[in-house]
């Protein structure tokens, strides 16, 4: 009798390729690059090799000494391999420990120390720029991918015979990721199995209309959100392309071959691709639902993508929550209502599992339409920060989270988001509905942020689709109406500090902007 997904009220990342190979047969999978650690399988691969490669994985890292319950790190160059690292390590009992390729050394430096000496796996260009943490002193030992100086490469424990599955108690510690940082040092959040089912049911029933669809995602392999979303799809049997590269013009080829029913990626990145909403092959035009999560997402952005699909009734799900709480509200945007909608609007809460509430600063609920703070009560609420009780404990009051947003309730219920509560200007009433003004009335524009400036003034800060020169007069015709601001500076999209699922760090903009002034020049790129 095969066992359920979601045993024990557990979801467990260990078994999830092998009961999909077995539930589902050979369905494919396609990458963008091959594996790091199995570049020889290339990048056409199906359920069950996945499933071969995640087992046989496990067996060398219990033939290293790998044991249940003791924590890995995985903090390598960023590729698909990640997420079968992570699942081999589940599979034995260990506890894998995500940590983003895009951290600097000192913080990834940081975060190893909060840690009980894990195991690190990693890759030796990863290993190497890490050289001034002194890893070795925080670290029990290093199995790189490759070939490393002071490293043990995981091929030498190439053959082993993989063990027996070993499941934890579903209230025990599964899983660690980071949050964004973006204010900040990163907090290790820590994910236990009964938690992270308590997320996946949801997303699963909003999964159903779509299940067995194709699904292309570029999404961060290490955070929590992907692997609820890897969940819900092989438990329905969607094939999937997994892409590493954002670039359009790597992108729009593969997705015109395999024709997506369904997309997901962060909101950043489906500005990017834009572009593809005419590009050759008509890569988007089987897209049936969008996902989008992680941040606010432009409603310019949605028109677009919705508009490229050829399906009937095409929608974008927008999932409103954090790394420590998954998604705690939702909405579905359609063709219709993409034309009114607003941006700000994030959604309802999930029924049965996450209620949404709006206080103000002595906690008391507010009436609709009046501004507070926004707080989350959730099943899928994490244990804890790693280290940092008295800071989680601090965020958590009756069992409400501060989910650190400004927002209030409309008449009917709906949730509307304002501005995280560390980056509000006093000046603009809301930094958010500005930019999406702005990026709906220029559409030449990648993205726009408004920070603070040194005297508290909103500054924003531009970028150009293709480094084009912002013109000064377009410009002054599309702020017409909104709040008094600085001149504009503009940066290349690059120069943009951001988290691994592409999220602005504002915090770190206005320290940049603050620190070294920089002069405009009217009509040209900063």
């Amino acid at each position: 009798m095969r066992q359920p997904l979601f045993a024990d009220r557990g979801f467990y990342l260990g078994p999830v390729f092998r009961r999909a190979a077995d539930r589902h047969g050979a369905v494919f999978v396609t990458l963008d690059r091959p594996l790091d650690i199995a570049p020889g399988l290339g990048v056409d691969l199906s359920y069950r090799v996945l499933a071969e490669v995640v087992e046989e994985v496990s067996g060398r890292l219990w033939e290293a000494g790998v044991r249940p319950s003791e924590q890995v790190v995985v903090h390598k160059a960023d590729n698909v391999d990640i997420m079968l690292l992570t699942c081999a390590v589940s599979r034995i009992g260990a506890v894998p420990v995500l940590l983003s390729p895009t951290l600097a050394p000192a913080v990834a430096g940081q975060l190893l120390a909060r840690l009980r000496r894990p195991w690190l796996i990693t890759d030796g260009a990863t290993l190497a720029g890490l050289g001034d943490v002194g890893v070795s002193g925080l670290v029990r030992r290093t199995l790189t991918v490759d070939e490393a100086p002071g490293a043990e490469p995981l091929a030498a424990y190439s053959g082993a015979e993989p063990p027996p599955p070993v499941r934890l108690h579903p209230r025990e510690p599964a899983l660690i990721t980071h949050s964004s940082g973006t204010t900040g040092v990163p907090k290790l959040a820590v994910h236990c199995a009964g938690t992270m089912w308590n997320r996946l049911v949801p997303q699963q029933a909003m999964g159903w209309p779509t299940r067995g669809e194709t699904a292309a995602l570029h999404m961060s392999f290490v955070h929590s959100r992907f692997y609820h979303l890897l969940g819900v799809l092989l438990h329905f049997g969607s094939p999937l392309v997994l892409i590493t590269d954002p670039d359009p013009a790597a992108v729009g080829p593969l997705l015109a071959r395999h024709r997506p029913g369904i997309v997901e990626t962060h909101p950043n990145t489906f500005v990017l691709w834009e572009e593809l909403a005419g590009a050759p092959g008509a890569p988007l035009s089987r897209v049936r639902s969008y996902g989008s999560t992680f941040d606010a997402i432009h409603p310019r952005t949605v028109r677009r993508l919705l508009d490229a699909s050829r399906r009937r009734t095409p929608w974008l799900i927008q999932l409103y929550g954090q790394s420590e709480t998954g998604p705690v509200a939702f909405q579905v945007v359609t063709r219709r209502s993409a034309a009114r909608a607003d941006g700000r609007r994030v959604g309802f809460g999930i029924p049965g599992f996450t209620r949404v509430r709006v206080t103000d600063a002595d906690g008391a609920r507010v009436p609709p339409g009046t501004p507070g703070r926004i707080e989350a009560r959730t099943r899928g609420r994490i244990l804890t920060y790693l280290g940092l009780q008295e800071r989680y404990d601090r965020q958590l009051t009756d069992g409400w989270w501060e989910m650190g947003d400004l927002g209030y309730r409309g008449r009917l219920g709906a949730l509307y988001l304002i501005d995280r509560e560390a980056d509000r200007i006093d000046a603009v009433h809301s930094n958010l509905e500005v930019e999406d003004a702005l990026m709906s009335r220029l559409e030449e524009l990648r993205e726009v942020v408004i920070v603070r400036g040194a005297e508290r003034e909103p500054v924003p800060v531009v970028c150009v689709r293709g480094e084009r020169p912002l013109d000064p007069e377009r410009w002054r015709r599309a702020t017409a109406g909104l709040p008094a601001m600085a001149e504009p500076r503009q940066w290349r999209f690059e120069e943009l500090p951001m988290t691994a699922t592409w999220k602005v760090k504002r915090g770190e903009i206005a320290r940049m902007l603050s620190a070294v002034p920089e002069p405009r020049v009217e009509g040209a790129r900063a």
